[in-house]
């Protein structure tokens, strides 16, 4: 197993380092010129070259990208002479503030969203699916399917919208949704992101309870599942011990990506919201073209969803004991 760790690791450091190569190489050398950006609207040639040279980009290009790497692991001075402590994302663009500090002062926003979602929509497709699952081919079976279908197919910015309407505006049973940390007030986080919640578990739900019930079927017709009703096990048990545990497998895995994408933002959700998380930061930055801000999101991105793949393949083991790592 420690073995197998130090080979993840050392994986999941090589396919982050691509990433920012690519990265880096999308938003600093293929559009316009960072330092005219930098600069802004009344620049002379010679503010450009002066702004050139403080960023550092009058450099090799394998100078600025080996620079940006040890920046990000251990600070660097930047060629104004601005120290930009570690972890060193650059500086934005629009309010020159660390882009490291931009992420964290967003992440909690997006670590609640998505875990409050990602909770709500497990439970919820899990429990459809096993339910749909067990009576297949009844009138609740294909209610259920034709209910999921209908929720999967329509996008998220229209159940915003439409929760928006129906919770806030016509009701008023729920505030406008506004982020509030839960180390202030914990019942007011909840009810701030009630509606958040609710428009994202709503498409991922649909989409885990046909993969649960597909799973689930598939593995109650398998035939140690017949071997233990014949043995007199409960119902309970044999869906329970034996189904559902073996159907989960491909259902982590989607639920580490699924959970690894989120917490680096929903931007869509966020956007529609107002909710000051990465996907909101990720969209003003692709908006005003600010390069340091959406490099910085995309390997948070990258590293949340390496790093979910690493605990999901550890996870396989606790869930399926023919796996074993070496």
């Amino acid at each position: 197993m420690i073995v197998y760790l130090a080979r993840r690791l050392l994986a999941a450091a090589g396919i982050l380092l691509v990433i920012c190569a690519v990265t880096f190489l999308i938003f600093y050398v293929i559009p316009a010129d960072p330092a005219l950006q930098a600069c802004g609207k009344t620049c002379t040639p010679e503010r450009v070259a002066d702004v050139r040279a403080q960023m550092g980009l009058d450099r090799p290009i394998h100078e600025q990208f080996g620079a940006y790497v040890v920046g990000v692991f251990a600070g660097r001075t930047l060629g104004s002479g601005v120290e930009c402590g570690f972890p060193c994302f650059g500086f934005s663009y629009q309010n020159s503030l660390p882009v490291w500090d931009l992420l964290v002062d967003r992440l909690g926003a997006s670590v609640s969203l998505a875990i409050g979602a990602a909770l709500l929509w497990l439970v919820t497709g899990l429990a459809i699916g096993v339910l749909s699952a067990l009576r297949q081919g009844t009138r609740l079976d294909r209610s259920l399917m034709v209910a999921t279908l209908t929720s999967a197919s329509l996008p998220v910015y229209f159940v915003a919208m439409l929760l928006l309407l129906v919770a806030v505006r016509v009701t008023g049973i729920l505030p406008y949704p506004a982020y509030v940390p839960p180390g202030e007030d914990l019942a007011a986080w909840a009810s701030n992101l009630v509606l958040p919640w609710v428009t994202l578990a709503a498409l991922y739900a649909a989409l885990y309870a046909r993969l649960s019930r597909a799973q689930m079927i598939e593995t109650l017709a398998e035939p140690y599942i017949r071997t233990a009703r014949a043995k007199g096990l409960p119902e309970r048990t044999v869906v329970v011990k034996h189904g559902m545990r073996a159907a989960m497998t491909p259902i982590v895995t989607i639920f580490g990506m699924d959970l690894g994408g989120l917490l680096a933002g929903a931007m869509i959700t966020e956007t529609v919201f107002g909710l000051p998380g990465i996907g909101r930061l990720a969209y003003d930055g692709i908006v005003k073209s600010d390069q340091p801000v959406i490099l910085g999101t995309t390997l948070l991105a990258a590293f949340f969803i390496v790093f979910a793949n690493l605990v999901v393949d550890l996870l396989y083991v606790l869930i399926d004991p023919r796996v074993r790592y070496s």
